[in-house]
């Protein structure tokens, strides 16, 4: 039998197709006047559910498939509320003076990130990134310009759908003051000395010195599949 052209499946495709199916499942539900649509699409849901509780037996979770499609339904709006986008986060690489760079440990995990934190309304990305620095830090920064639109799922940072929007920033003010709920830990590390627990630094750790630094650095993003669908490549 012929492998697929990036290799057999991974638990990292199991969740993007499932996450994929339910989400056009729950944009149809949320859009149809037909009842037979309806049962096609709430079909497709417990499709979509059985390959997520799937992809998370592979990781040693376990999850009922029909919880999935419960919580799923729950989520179906009616129109435009209803079509179901990938959730928008912000982070920060923050420089300082000696050309380290800033992480959070969080609180949850224990795991450490540049800040990042959820899109808020009312406040444009840049905004967003400035307030989540002060907040989980107590650092004070300004923006110095986008460096990366990233796709968390298909980059393994997450389980969910979402696309993060990274900046770099530069340090202007502020002392070092963990969160008190969201941040176990707050720091500046010279590069090569991140923590051990630093979330997948070789996908990204290279160019957030290189723009602390000021190197010339094209917007990371991407780059588009061909066919979309394939398994990942190894």
């Amino acid at each position: 039998m012929t492998e697929p052209p990036g290799g057999p499946p991974t638990r990292r495709d199991l969740l993007r197709w499932a996450e994929a199916l339910a989400g056009s499942a729950r944009t149809g539900l949320g859009f149809t006047e037909s009842l037979y649509e309806r049962e096609r699409y709430e079909e497709i849901l417990h499709v979509a559910a059985e390959i997520r509780a799937g992809a998370d037996a592979l990781a040693g979770r376990e999850v009922a498939a029909a919880a999935l499609v419960d919580e799923w339904m729950d989520t179906v709006g009616r129109g435009v509320p209803g079509y179901i986008t990938p959730k928008v986060t912000v982070g920060a690489v923050v420089g300082n003076d000696d050309g380290e760079l800033l992480l959070v440990q969080r609180a949850d995990s224990g795991l450490w990130l540049y800040p990042t934190g959820w899109a808020d309304v009312g406040y444009s990305a840049a905004e967003v990134v400035v307030k989540e620095v002060r907040e989980e830090t107590g650092i004070e920064c300004e923006v110095v310009r986008p460096i990366a639109i990233l796709d968390g799922m298909r980059l393994g940072f997450t389980g969910i759908p979402l696309y993060s929007l990274v900046f770099h920033c530069q340090m202007t003010g502020g002392r070092l003051r963990a969160h008190p709920l969201e941040c176990s830990d707050v720091g500046f590390f010279a590069e090569g000395h991140l923590p051990d627990d630093t979330v997948l630094p070789d996908q990204w750790a290279d160019d957030a010195f290189a723009a602390i630094r000021g190197e010339p650095l094209e917007v990371r993003f991407d780059a588009p599949r061909n066919p979309a669908w394939r398994a990942s490549e190894a």
